[in-house]
């Protein structure tokens, strides 16, 4: 990461930046070193972005470091470990819970294995048997792969494996959100297996800041799956091995080369580093076969996951040449504007929503899952909330000047975004529901009706009980992992930073069909995508 002024990021952000390089050299009683400054307040950018460290940029600012203070250690609030600095708070908690992590992959499982392992590893590939042969040997497995290599089905076979080695297993899905865990619990129940999934919040039992499972009360599991690990961030790990027993199997599924969490520390990424995946050994597994052939969609997204070309020409290279008939096309638009064939497209979404709610009795627990289902047809993803390419100017042009206002003013099949974790009601930040009128209740008044993943009934709200509820007509890339729909469209404006992993995320949401659009530039322009 570069250490250049924070002058390009929120204000909120140069404050907290300027304040710590003001403040914690006369809180260790040290003069101000305007590199040492510099580093400070590149690393409160960082932080901000979800990252814990950033690389040294040269060798004035690493003498710099070891002269001052506040790298010292034990004391200092930096830490230099080589060429990267981090918080020392952050360093402490990471080597924790990847120690925690590792020293569970290393715990062996003291039953017998082999039998489990031949009976569910019929049909499986190399690397998906010894996924089954990890989790019936080792506290912990990593099971890491792109798009369509059969996580899932792994999954189901493990489960299998551990359910015949240790009959009555208490078994546990989680995900980081409710969109994910519905994922995770629909696609398993296609493999006949029936077991109770919520998302990491709800799990453990979160009240604000703290939850209510930790060491002093811990849950009663022999395993727990925890999909899409790739969006679980370190105080979350951090809170799960708390309340997590000794003697519970833990299976982390992701996919490493997704986007970092929002908030501070990636574990999946850091699990990553060559002595990390040495010391878990077998119990760290990557699929490499891919067996759902999403054609021209996984052609791209293994070229972002595996390859290092910039991405301007990677594009060039992949999609100009297009067949008609590919499933992921890449049209080019005037960035000052939004293009009129994704609004052309998103406001045939919202009628055909809105039409359905209109026919539809909701009150019917099967008709209502249906409404909700019909949320996957189309799915608008963009990494910015504001700008011209941005979330909030998308809901400008769809809803006027209703975008701004409570869900009671919007019209009937908009999608709602929760913000919050409200585990009262069994939502979770990023669960999108839809603005519908409940049979019983007076002519006009709104409803807001969402899914909860392990109940087969729908929930009713009122407006007034979501706080800050958004339209999810489109939603950030971070806001959609997770979340898969029928067809994609993905706009991607210049932001001035790393795009590769915003469009591997975002393009590996489409099941079917993916539209790329990314600004019109003239011939000199043509390098602004970064790699």
């Amino acid at each position: 990461m570069s250490t250049s002024p924070v002058a390009d990021q929120p204000a909120w952000l140069q404050a907290l930046a300027a304040a710590l390089s003001e403040a914690l050299p006369r809180l260790h009683a040290t003069s101000p070193d305007p590199l040492v400054s510099e580093l400070i307040e590149a690393l409160a950018a960082a932080l901000a972005e979800g990252q814990l460290e950033i690389t040294v940029p040269s060798e004035e600012h690493r003498l710099a470091l070891e002269a001052s203070p506040l790298s010292a250690a034990p004391h200092g609030p930096l830490a230099l470990e080589g060429d990267r600095l981090l918080w020392r708070r952050w360093q402490r908690q990471r080597e924790g819970v990847l120690q925690a992590l590792i020293a569970r992959g290393q715990q062996p499982i003291d039953a017998p294995a082999e039998p489990c392992v031949e009976e569910q590893s019929s049909g499986l590939d190399a690397d998906q048997q010894g996924a089954v042969a990890a989790v019936l040997r080792h506290g912990l497995v990593l099971l890491e792969g792109g798009p369509g290599t059969g996580k899932t089905s792994t999954v189901a076979r493990m489960l299998t494996a551990v359910q015949a080695q240790q009959p009555g297993s208490r078994i546990h899905l989680a995900a980081p959100t409710g969109k994910a865990a519905a994922r995770l619990r629909a696609a398993l129940a296609n493999a006949e297996l029936q077991l109770p999934c919520s998302t990491l919040h709800r799990l453990l039992e979160s009240r604000g800041e703290r939850f209510g499972r930790n060491r002093h009360h811990p849950l009663a599991l022999d395993l727990l799956v925890v999909d899409e690990v790739s969006m679980v961030d370190l105080p979350l790990m951090e809170a799960l091995l708390d309340a997590l027993p000794a003697s519970c199997r833990l299976v982390l599924v992701g996919d490493a080369a997704q986007l970092p969490p929002v908030g501070p520390g990636a574990v999946l990424h850091d699990l990553q580093a060559p002595e990390r995946r040495r010391a878990l050994g077998p119990a760290a597994i990557t699929l490499r076969t891919t067996y759902r052939n999403n054609r021209t969609i996984a052609a791209v997204a293994a070229a972002l996951r595996d390859g290092d070309q910039p991405l301007e020409p990677l594009l060039t290279g992949l999609l100009e040449p297009l067949d008609p008939d590919a499933n992921l096309a890449w049209i080019q638009a005037r960035p000052r504007m939004l293009p009129a064939a994704l609004l052309e497209r998103l406001r045939q979404h919202q009628q055909q929503l809105e039409q359905r709610c209109r026919q539809s009795d909701p009150n019917d627990p099967a008709t209502a899952a249906s409404l909700l289902a019909a949320l996957d047809a189309c799915l608008v993803l963009t990494p910015l909330r504001r700008g011209r390419w941005g979330v909030e100017a998308i809901h400008q042009a769809l809803l006027g000047e209703a975008a701004g206002r409570s869900p009671q003013h919007w019209p009937l099949g908009t999608p709602v975004l929760c913000r919050h974790n409200l585990t009262e009601l069994g939502l979770a930040n990023g669960d999108v529901g839809l603005v519908v009128e409940r049979p019983g209740v007076p002519r006009g008044e709104r409803r807001l009706l969402f899914n909860t993943p392990g109940s087969p009934q729908p929930l009713w709200i009122h407006p007034a009980q979501l706080p800050d509820a958004e339209p999810a007509l489109a939603l950030t890339v971070h806001k959609a992992q997770g979340s898969e729909a029928d067809e994609v469209w993905v706009l991607m404006p210049d932001t001035g930073r790393p795009q590769r992993r915003l469009l591997y995320t975002a393009i590996t949401r489409a099941r079917r069909q993916a539209q790329l659009i990314t600004p019109l530039r003239a011939p000199a322009d043509s390098a602004s995508l970064m790699a």
